[in-house]
């Protein structure tokens, strides 16, 4: 599969200080579970109780951080970590507050630019914080829309988690192995942002696909779909379809049904 050279897409990476959204966002996350029933179904996670979404996230953390704390410069071999979860549900709440005070440990001693083994595109530890921040915002938004709350996303952050799951997708069929099924010949996807100007090509071709930095632009594709920053990263992400009234969409239809049934993870 082809992937983009990432130092053409730090300028994203660059607008956002993840470390301290990480700790935000996990805030909000705790805010709006604290006093909720555990138990509720998590709609966009078919099959999930909030408890699932709250240890899901909180082990997540953990992880990262102790990957980052080890300074990993190969694949895991395992993703055992001691997570310290309570007996009881009622302390899960917590338990995800102190999740972020062992990331923000984590992200004090390791210098961002450090080399470390990702299984995505940037190999320096930065990849793992800024893939904590998305892990965390996505699972926020789903607590939230469970909750029946209005979640909201900072633009910013909406724009970079955009561009970390476009830059990364490719690489991600081990644990999303539908997105293998991304091929075409020659084919091509835009994406773009209503509230900015930010602006991504996909092109998919025989042997996989990739985004597009070599000067073919969002505006030429096959098939395009335009929203809000937010929801755009919700689009991406399975969490709206493309059809969404908050999402206008031209071109190839076949094509966007192909690319958006296979790339959610």
């Amino acid at each position: 599969m082809t992937t983009p050279d990432h130092a053409g897409h730090r300028r994203f990476h660059d607008q956002v200080d993840h470390p301290t959204a990480v700790a935000a966002e996990t805030a909000r996350f705790v805010a709006a579970v604290r006093n909720a029933d555990l138990a509720a179904p998590v709609p966009t996670c078919p099959g999930w109780t909030l408890a699932d979404l709250v240890k899901h996230t909180g082990s997540v953390q953990r992880w990262f951080s102790a990957l980052l704390c080890a300074r990993i410069q190969e694949p895991p071999r395992t993703r055992e970590v001691d997570l310290r979860l309570p007996d009881q549900e009622t302390g899960y709440a917590e338990w995800l507050d102190e999740s972020a005070t062992v990331a923000a440990d984590a992200f004090a001693t390791t210098e961002p630019d450090l080399p470390m083994w990702a299984w995505g595109v940037d190999q320096h530890a930065r990849f793992w914080a800024r893939r904590m921040l998305f892990e965390t915002v996505l699972h926020r938004v789903d607590a939230e829309l469970a909750l029946g709350l209005g979640p909201a996303i900072d633009r910013a952050v909406a724009v970079d988690g955009i561009d970390e799951f476009l830059v990364n997708l490719p690489l991600a069929t081990s644990f999303a192995p539908k997105v293998a099924n991304l091929r075409g010949p020659g084919r091509t996807i835009g994406f773009h942002t209503t509230d900015g100007d930010d602006a991504w090509l996909v092109r998919l071709r025989p042997d996989g696909f990739g985004l597009e930095t070599n000067g073919h632009t969002a505006d030429t594709a096959d098939a395009t779909v335009r929203g809000a920053a937010a929801d755009l990263l919700l689009l991406v992400y399975g969490r709206l379809p493309h059809t969404a009234g908050a999402i206008a969409h031209e071109g190839d239809e076949h094509l966007l049904a192909h690319w958006f049934a296979n790339s959610a993870f």
